[in-house]
């Protein structure tokens, strides 16, 4: 038996992005990012270290809005397109680069783009999500599910809107992955108490068949009775819900670029891009019909020093870069056997460290991540036995007896509340929001025996109520990133809903807008059931 466990968890999401109106949409470069760099990459990670024979490796949530977007044959095709400009550009870099100290980075990125051609279309036939569902049956990783569109929970004002939302993640989950989640993302890890007539949030994901999730760490630590071992044991929420607890430690270490691994000098410099570094002519076919220069993912320096100007950066050089990753995959793994003797002697129990993380630090804000992660399960594989990786699932089946608490209100935002989605700047969203979940329900209770027509304006309307309540438009507003266009999203899930919801009840459905809604707004579109909001 190990000291103690090591259980990752990488969430991997992305708002819902689908514009069939237009051949190349900048926003959908949020994707294709993605995939190039996170998804790929950490596909072939795990694929390599299970070759080692290494299982219960890492917990990986896909958000239904990515699974959907990750599965839709349109938005493959423009990614193939996307890779296909890219690796012509890498190709003439190549070229260009040699006898330079750049020309191992432009080898390096030619390699990646076909690699990750190959992968995509020769070896998964367009959709990787069947590649992470084979290591899922294999017993490499654990898939899990996220609520719906990735809504803040405790700010939606029914509850008969969040088990909709729960219902629907699970219906998605078993059409991508053919098996139900035993566990859920809660988004943004932002839980609710229980509060006057409201239940607390781990009653509504027991309904809906939810072993276990993850809070934030203040979640734990301000439950009621406090915790006996803090977050280094799961404890049973009320409908018992097990909740794992993030671990401070680990994600100071990873996550953070100036006390952490990414921010060391040889790790490659996110900020500079050959968007705006290089020849505009040449660079011009990666861009989009606008011609302003943007990041397109090819990158030629290093991070330095953290505090050095952008003009100031060293050129990058992949192999020193990546040795490096192994050295701070070692210190990692020492510095989790140091944390599992401590904890072990204090506690006197088996402790579970729990890492989590939004999946795109590996390999889109750290390019190395992926590599660093490779290294680390493979040493903690090979070459100790004090710390064993575990997933949720495996590690309750092993250990099912667990403190009764009930969590604390919590998220892992910006000052560890709901600050980052509800403030000066947002504050108008909500009545929106507020007004179409209760609309929804009314539609769904009015409206319970409809014929075909109806019953698809019915599924529209609560796809565009599910669109305007993802997280990521009031998060893009707050930060300032895309923030126009967060608005733009906004707007028009707002004026569909309530355009669908007039006609409905005036038995007036425009049938060929409708039907350009479905294309566009396509999410859930097999399992989408407009009764679910009903209560």
């Amino acid at each position: 038996m190990p000291g103690g466990y090591f259980m990752l968890v990488l969430h991997a999401h992305l708002p819902y992005v689908r514009h069939p109106e237009q051949a190349r949409f900048l926003e959908e470069d949020w994707l294709f990012e993605a995939i190039t760099e996170t998804y790929v990459p950490l596909l072939s990670m795990l694929e390599n270290v299970s070759r080692h024979g290494a299982r219960n490796v890492l917990t990986l949530s896909f958000s239904p809005p990515l699974a959907e977007m990750l599965a839709d044959p349109m938005l493959t095709g423009r990614y193939l397109s996307h890779l296909d400009r890219l690796i012509a550009l890498a190709g003439r870099e190549v070229d260009e680069k040699r006898n330079t100290p750049f020309f191992d980075a432009a080898v390096m990125y030619l390699d990646t783009f076909r690699r990750c051609r190959s992968v995509v279309v020769d070896i998964w036939g367009g959709n990787i999500l069947n590649a992470f569902r084979r290591l899922d049956a294999q017993g490499v990783i654990e898939l899990m599910t996220c609520a719906g569109t990735h809504p803040v929970m405790p700010l939606v004002s029914e509850d008969s809107n969040i088990l909709a939302h729960l219902e629907l993640s699970q219906r998605n989950f078993h059409k991508h992955f053919g098996r139900g989640s035993a566990g859920v993302w809660m988004p943004e890890c932002a839980y609710r108490e229980a509060s006057g007539d409201l239940p607390p949030l781990s009653v509504l994901l027991a309904e809906k068949g939810f072993r276990y999730t993850f809070i934030e760490t203040h979640g734990i630590m301000y439950g009621e009775p406090r915790p006996a071992y803090g977050v280094y044991r799961p404890v049973y929420g009320p409908g018992g819900v097990a909740f794992f607890g993030r671990d401070v430690e680990t994600s100071h270490q990873v996550w953070s670029r100036s006390q952490g691994y990414p921010g060391d000098g040889l790790y490659r410099e996110f900020y500079r891009d050959l968007g705006y570094d290089g020849d505009y002519d040449s660079v011009r076919p990666v861009l989009h019909d606008d011609g302003v220069r943007r990041n397109i993912g090819i990158k030629y320096f290093r991070i330095t020093r953290n505090d050095a100007d952008l003009g100031a950066k060293e050129p990058y050089m992949p192999r020193p870069a990546d040795e490096k990753a192994a050295e701070h995959a070692g210190n990692f793994m020492f510095n989790r056997q140091q944390q599992v003797a401590y904890l072990t002697g204090v506690l006197q129990t088996t402790p579970v460290i729990t890492a989590m993380y939004d999946a795109e630090l590996f390999g889109h804000w750290w390019y190395e991540g992926p590599r660093f992660l490779e290294y680390l399960f493979l040493k903690l594989h090979y070459d100790q036995n004090e710390v064993e990786t575990i997933t949720p699932s495996a590690y309750l089946d092993a250990y099912p007896e667990h403190q009764l608490l009930e969590p604390a209100t919590s998220t892992w935002g910006g000052g560890g509340y709901f600050e980052t989605w509800v403030n000066d700047e947002t504050g108008w969203i909500y009545r929106h929001l507020h007004t179409a979940e209760r609309r929804m329900k009314e539609l769904a209770s009015r409206l319970p025996h409809p014929d075909a027509f109806t019953r698809r304006a019915l599924n529209q309307a609560a796809r565009e109520l599910v669109l305007m309540q993802s997280s990521d438009w009031p998060f893009l507003i707050t930060t300032g990133t895309a923030k126009p266009y967060a608005v733009k999203r906004l707007k028009e899930h707002i004026h569909n809903f309530n355009r669908l919801f007039c006609e409905l009840l005036s038995g007036s459905v425009d049938a060929g807008w409708l039907a350009w809604l479905e294309e566009k707004d396509h999410i859930f579109f097999e399992e989408m059931d407009y009764a679910v909001f009903a209560g």
